[in-house]
């Protein structure tokens, strides 16, 4: 390594520190966040944000604005920003692989970090560092590894995670007793740790499941992350690595209130260190109404492809969705809790199609061919507020295309990609001084009279009427 990497490194504790670089420019960005929220929450703190319905409290509170989340925000129009930037920002202005045309996942981690992409010798530093980081003692690997074959991979994940956190820097900072102004420290070094590492444990998982994890290929310290990510899974094609480049990115974080953002975030308010925080993302994540997307939108198409065959039209996909909708079954990957227009993450995955993978992979077409079609048939419902696509309308047939077809692992990929924004913005959120959280609850009973009573006071007692 240069004598300038070297030089980023100091010893405290036994263990590594973080280049000062990025650590001084997360620092004095945290500074500066820390005044204008101190001077902010002075001016306007009890400033209203709006009203909230019944309909949103039984509803998982839908909408309810309640969360300060730094690192992304989501536009009805635009799709996901990361720190201001939309994804195609993010894919245009973002450092790539030599050769490559996809967006780095270590580049896309500092900018949610620090608003602003890494320069090439700062992203070379910072790809050593994360390969360093990456590396997992052998007795915990020995322990991910003695996991069943038959365990869910997002279990294994899961534990994978908290078998790995005696390791934290945080848990150990606040034991040995710390400034709370300097909990975002070992905080962001637990965060890179973590991030650091899934994508070997996501590793060891896939071929405890579906291979043999005594022929694991190790990392390489010459290739970036989602290269290594998918050398380690055993593929070696160079434009999948673009893709596994590609779906890190996109999928890394989608604002605060999501379940696995918000799980990690409730977790870590609580001072939970990160790897306890983000192992319960991951089971949030892990539930079917959150993670599972994708693997239902490609089964659909694999079951649209059965009935059809290869020889099918645009008219044969109409009448198989207006089938499906009048069996009272709906279609999933179309529509969206926020937005209103196509998800800009897939027309990223749109555009790799277009550019890697061949006009002979029928899935594929079925894909493109679905986003001409289905729109229009739920449109013509009248009942659908978005009949646009989503991000998992087309990530799983691209999978599928290289030879990714285990299912079950596809919450895995989402997982080690969501490490990169939820990790990010628990950063932030110790930067920030955020308090614990504690929301309100009613019980139904409690609910009801709040609403008589209030429905009483403005519209009958106390009001006499014209004489």
């Amino acid at each position: 390594m240069k004598s300038f990497a070297r030089n980023l490194y100091q010893q405290q504790n036994g263990q590594r520190y973080f280049s000062v670089a990025l650590k001084k420019k997360v620092e004095h960005s945290i500074q500066e966040k820390q005044k204008v929220l101190n001077h902010f929450k002075k001016e306007h703190g009890n400033a209203k944000l709006g009203d909230v319905t019944v309909g949103q409290v039984i509803g998982g509170m839908r909408s309810m604005p309640g969360l300060l989340y730094e690192t992304s925000k989501l536009h009805h129009l635009d799709g996901i920003t990361y720190r201001g930037k939309d994804l195609y920002q993010v894919k245009e202005q973002s450092p790539k692989a030599p050769g490559g045309s996809e967006p780095l996942p270590e580049a896309a981690l500092w900018l949610l970090l620090t608003g602003e992409f890494p320069s090439q010798s700062e992203l070379q530093e910072f790809q050593t560092e994360l390969f360093n980081r990456g590396q997992i003692p052998a007795e915990i690997e020995k322990l991910i590894k003695s996991f069943p074959k038959t365990m869910h991979p997002m279990t294994q994940l899961s534990m994978g995670v908290l078998a790995c956190q005696p390791l934290s820097k945080f848990a150990k900072a606040y034991h040995d007793g710390i400034h709370k102004s300097k909990y975002w420290d070992p905080t962001f070094e637990d965060a890179l740790d973590v991030c650091a590492r899934v994508s070997r444990i996501a590793a060891i998982i896939f071929h405890n499941c579906y291979g043999d994890n005594n022929k694991i290929p190790t990392a390489d310290p010459a290739l970036d992350y989602g290269a290594n990510f998918a050398k380690q899974l055993g593929f070696n094609d160079k434009t999948f690595w673009e893709l596994m480049r590609l779906y890190i990115v996109i999928h890394a974080d989608h604002e605060g209130g999501n379940v696995s953002a918000h799980a990690t975030h409730l977790v870590g308010s609580t001072l939970a260190d990160p790897y306890l925080s983000f192992s319960a993302g991951m089971n949030g994540l892990a539930g079917p109404l959150h993670g599972l997307a994708n693997q239902e939108c490609l089964k659909f198409l694999l079951d649209l492809q059965d009935k059809l065959g290869k020889t099918w039209t645009e008219d044969d996909i109409r009448q198989y969705v207006k089938d499906t909708l009048a069996s009272g079954k709906v279609v999933p990957g179309y529509g969206h809790a926020v937005l209103r227009k196509t998800d800009p993450r897939f027309m990223c995955e749109l555009n790799f199609a277009d550019q890697f993978i061949s006009k002979d992979d029928n899935l594929v077409n079925l894909v493109k061919a679905c986003y001409r079609v289905i729109p229009n048939v739920l449109e013509a419902t009248g009942k659908v507020s978005n009949p646009w696509p989503n991000v998992d309308a087309g990530s799983g047939a691209l999978l599928m295309h290289y030879g990714l077809n285990q299912f079950d692992y596809y919450t895995v990929l989402f997982g080690v990609s969501r490490a990169f924004g939820v990790m990010a913005a628990q950063v932030w959120s110790r930067g920030l001084g955020l308090p614990i959280e504690r929301p309100n609850s009613f019980t139904l009973e409690h609910l009801i009279k709040k609403v008589e009573h209030d429905h009483h006071i403005h519209h009958g007692h106390g009001h006499h009427g014209h004489k």
